[in-house]
């Protein structure tokens, strides 16, 4: 929400596990809005997939915490490196989930140029701006 905020972006938290999102962005001058899922994983090696069953949503932004390895032997870094967020649409990613086991999963290495995707607040501002032309309900 954080990173929104200091991109000029309005958001609030969604009510405590609301299905589909976790926050909602607006544009109080257009009347529009839009629901963002946040996903996070800590480990700086986890396997570049992240679970994604509800699609209840207009973006997804995967927060890649990096704060340490959990499968390798800590180095003299301990693996921390700097928090990496990818915004996508969810459009985008509908495509990509895979069933398995009974888990629905993202793989990033699925991702046309993924780190295109990096902090890529430019599109829920997009968004929000084009909410006509995107069908999207004005309040």
């Amino acid at each position: 929400m954080a990173h929104l905020l200091i991109e000029g972006i309005q958001a609030i938290k969604a009510y405590t596990r609301f299905p589909g999102y976790d926050l909602i962005a607006a544009d109080p001058d257009n009347g529009t809005s839009c629901r963002i899922q946040v996903k996070s994983r800590w480990a700086t090696d986890y396997d570049r997939a992240f679970p994604l069953r509800n699609l209840e949503t207009d973006f997804v932004v995967l927060v890649a915490l990096n704060r340490g390895f959990r499968y390798r032997r800590q180095g003299e870094s301990g693996g921390k490196q700097a928090p990496e967020l990818y915004v996508f649409p969810i459009d985008l990613l509908v495509p990509l989930v895979k069933t398995s086991g009974g888990w629905s999963k993202v793989h990033l290495r699925n991702v046309l140029d993924v780190d295109t995707y990096k902090d890529r607040w430019d599109l829920v501002k997009e968004y929000l701006t084009r909410g006509d032309e995107k069908g999207i309900a004005r309040n």
